[in-house]
């Protein structure tokens, strides 16, 4: 069975769909099965992916809504081993249509179920709300990855999100762990980006992923181009911080036995 893990924080432009595509083609490099779940409307994974929306037929929204086999609508990347479980406009709409359907917080549990012994990661990409589906997602996963942008408002609005977690463990998901808070967008020359990173660390303390993700203008590029950092620039910063955040969190779940000397790419 796969470790399903969720990518939420509804504060926009954290770098939460950046960290999911990324994340999902590191650990794919690194020979895990992974499939990505594009759970936002906006369907910004699907394109970052290399697919045009507009063309899409069939997505996670039949899924959800009709109960549709996600077997027959997953895709193939140009990234061996990774598979993505598109998006559509359409989803913007499903989160009214779910509303009267019998447990509608556990759907997209029932989605997953179908496909699980496929593959090793599930990753989740959630819109940045914490409406039904987001909700959804959090049921439905193992942990939730939590991106916290290295800017003044970093921490405004994770109260709520840690409120709502504790809400699907107590009632929905008593399973549901925190994988980790991941820093985003930081900028060494900035003493903001400091300041962010010892008041995340001093408030979460080992909850924090010893990565970072470092500005870097190739991950800015690369989804224009319809793929992954580590496609598009492999020699990046952008390629090598999320290969290292793929390392740690394989060594978080006792998936590699490398040294922590080994641990991380300079």
């Amino acid at each position: 069975m796969a470790k399903v893990i969720s990518l939420a924080n509804q504060k926009g432009g954290v770098g939460k769909t950046t960290t999911a595509i990324n994340l999902a083609a590191s650990l794919a490099v690194l020979e895990q099965r992974v499939l990505l779940i594009d759970a936002d409307p906006q369907a910004n994974a699907t394109s970052g992916m290399g697919f045009d929306i507009r063309t899409i037929k069939t997505s996670i929204y039949e899924c959800l809504i009709d109960e549709l086999d996600p077997n027959g609508i997953i895709l193939n990347t140009e990234v061996e081993k990774l598979d993505l479980l598109p998006s559509h406009i359409d989803l913007v709409g499903a989160e009214i249509e779910m509303t009267n359907l019998p447990k509608r917080e556990k759907i997209l549990k029932s989605v997953i179920a179908k496909i699980d012994d496929k593959y090793d990661f599930i990753l989740t990409d959630c819109s940045p709300s914490l409406g039904l589906i987001t909700l959804n997602a959090l049921t439905a996963s193992d942990s939730v990855l939590i991106p916290v942008q290295c800017e003044y408002f970093a921490l405004e609005g994770l109260g709520k999100l840690l409120n709502t977690i504790k809400i699907v463990q107590n009632r929905l998901n008593t399973c549901l762990e925190i994988e980790g808070f991941l820093l985003t967008m930081y900028d060494s020359r900035l003493r903001l980006s400091n300041q962010v990173v010892e008041e995340v660390r001093k408030h979460f303390q080992q909850m924090v992923f010893e990565t970072i993700i470092q500005r870097n203008i190739k991950l800015s590029e690369a989804p224009s181009f319809g793929k992954p950092v580590l496609m598009y620039d492999v020699n990046s910063t952008g390629a090598v911080n999320y290969l290292n955040l793929a390392r740690e969190l394989l060594q978080n779940n006792d998936k590699t036995r490398i040294s922590n000397a080994e641990k991380f790419i300079e």
